[in-house]
């Protein structure tokens, strides 16, 4: 009677579990930043836009290796002359609503993304004219050639008209916005995940979205993302196991992940440029005991700040190592010409003796914006600027705040809220225009995009008829030159300073697998989870 009892037993027990769903496998990732927005054109910021990539999808999008490939888009051609692009849309496709993804929805979403309030603009030119063929196919007409037009389309996500329309967000939320809108707080896309639930500052769950297009790589029921400001206890929650991917691991902390029996560390350069800019356009600055001009507009002003930052210093003491000076605003992985650029000498005596000769011999107070949850040891990188600046004079009042404050504060309806500030850039494109248009253009028209992350305001028109050029010449070799003498022109007005390129570092559970792109992409719908 046991025997018996038991095989009966057994036999519902096998029942049972043909009946059960595949049980849940959840990923658990903690980054030292929020997600403050859902709102996928309100802030253009690398970690943001990974964390919206699991929900929204573009028309193209990027693989492992960084390579264009379809996404919504099935396919696209181009005219011979040019000015005309086709893209062929996936058919089939639904939003997470149910709603169907049709030509509509990129036409609306062209407008929505090159609205005021967008931080996206400069991912469509300004006059490029969205023609809706079918259902299924789009034409975009221009006025001038682009022969990289849809380059950054992987980070421009379309979005459903009629969700959008139907709950009043058509307009894009601005980063400094006083309320969240309902698109803030709520997401409606077709990719791999969607929101199920979001709590600002606290954690956000995606569920895997069973109806989606593509075929999954990852085998996650479900991610759940928890800010964690701390590095100590980020680390801690790692080595613990309570989270299963970290980003970043502190500097610190590198070889104490790695000797660990639970969880190792995802290294890699990175194609991101950190800097510091300066607030060139106002005659008389924001946050400064200088009154009645601007000493930023000085030549020798810039060029005694570059003077006075002491790269190597801050490559061995406060990023341990992991960091390639730079002498452009650009990765070097991405021109062919950047060996041709030297980074100016550490020179204190001379910093001074600039500072003199611009009226400034016992130098002068300036207010100085800086994230401290956005790049590696950003607040410390700020801390070391302040310190270097005091010895030729300068006193700098730091602002070190969250990611979600410091860019409301310097993108505050487009006012450019700052005097001197610490910034990081990944061109989208991965090519040299980006930085060309996006931060060294300049942005004295309103109604161009041109220049839309160039905080300080630098304009020099040679240089952005050289860009101009760049944008639509197809012979490589006269393409790079153009943008060489283009860079040249910045690098000698002194229009930025950059720092460095930063490691990757990620930690990662010895129970995931993940790929790591030069980015910094954190993309879990390609993880796998024992």
């Amino acid at each position: 009677m046991r025997i018996r009892t038991t095989l009966a037993a057994a036999a519902l027990a096998l029942l049972a579990g043909a009946s059960m769903p595949a049980m849940a496998n959840t990923l658990r990732y903690a980054n030292q930043g929020d997600l403050k927005s859902l709102d996928p054109y309100t802030l253009n910021e690398t970690t943001t836009n990974a964390h919206l990539g699991h929900v929204y999808e573009g028309l193209t999008k990027r693989g492992k290796d960084l390579a264009i490939e379809p996404g919504l888009a099935e396919r696209w051609e181009t005219s011979e002359d040019g000015l005309t692009w086709r893209f062929y849309l996936r058919k089939n496709v639904k939003f997470h609503n149910g709603n169907p993804f049709t030509a509509d929805d990129v036409v609306f979403s062209a407008q929505r993304v090159r609205a005021q309030g967008s931080n996206f603009q400069t991912r469509v030119p300004t006059n490029a004219e969205f023609v809706k063929v079918d259902d299924y196919t789009v034409d975009v007409k221009l006025k001038t050639p682009n022969p990289i037009l849809n380059y950054q389309w992987d980070t421009w996500y379309i979005m459903d008209k009629e969700w959008a329309e139907a709950n009043n967000t058509a307009a894009p939320t601005p980063a400094s916005a006083p309320t969240p809108s309902y698109a803030a707080l709520n997401a409606n896309g077709t990719g791999p995940f969607r929101i199920e639930s979001h709590q600002p500052g606290v954690r956000t769950v995606f569920k895997v979205n069973e109806g989606w297009w593509g075929k999954p790589e990852h085998n996650l029921t479900e991610i759940i993302f928890t800010p964690i400001g701390s590095d100590a206890t980020r680390v801690a929650a790692l080595l613990s196991g309570e989270v299963d991917v970290i980003e970043p691991v502190p500097l610190q902390d590198i070889q104490r992940v790695k000797s660990s029996a639970n969880a190792d560390v995802l290294t890699g350069p990175e194609l991101r440029t950190i800097f510091l800019g300066f607030d060139q356009i106002r005659d008389e600055l924001l946050f400064s005991n200088v009154k009645g001009k601007n000493p930023f507009k000085d030549i020798r002003v810039r060029k005694a700040f570059y003077y006075a930052i002491d790269i190597e210093t801050i490559k061995s003491r406060v990023m341990r190592g992991l960091a390639t000076p730079s002498a452009l605003m650009i990765a070097p992985e991405l021109v062919s010409f950047a060996q041709d650029f030297t980074r100016p000498k550490f020179d204190p005596e001379g910093a001074k003796k600039l500072l003199a000769e611009a009226g400034y011999p016992n130098g002068f107070e300036v207010g100085m914006d800086c994230p401290n949850d956005r790049y590696v040891n950003d607040e410390a990188i700020c801390q070391a600027v302040v310190s270097m600046l005091a010895r030729v004079g300068v006193k700098v009042n730091l602002m070190a705040q969250p990611k979600a404050q410091y860019f409301a504060k310097i993108l505050k309806s487009g006012n450019y809220n700052t005097s001197f500030y610490l910034l990081g850039w990944t061109p989208g494109t991965f090519d040299g225009h980006n930085v060309l248009h996006d931060i060294q253009g300049c942005r004295d028209n309103p109604q161009s995009s041109r220049g839309e992350t160039n905080l300080g305001g630098y304009c020099n028109k040679k240089h952005d008829e050289l860009a101009d050029q760049v944008l639509v010449e197809n012979d490589k070799a006269k393409r790079d030159q153009l943008m060489k003498e283009a860079f040249k022109i910045a690098f000698d007005d002194f229009a930025y300073i950059p720092l460095h390129q930063q490691a990757l570092a990620w930690g990662v559970s010895k129970k995931v697998k993940l790929t790591q792109r030069a980015d910094n992409s954190v993309l879990l719908y390609w993880a796998r989870k024992e």
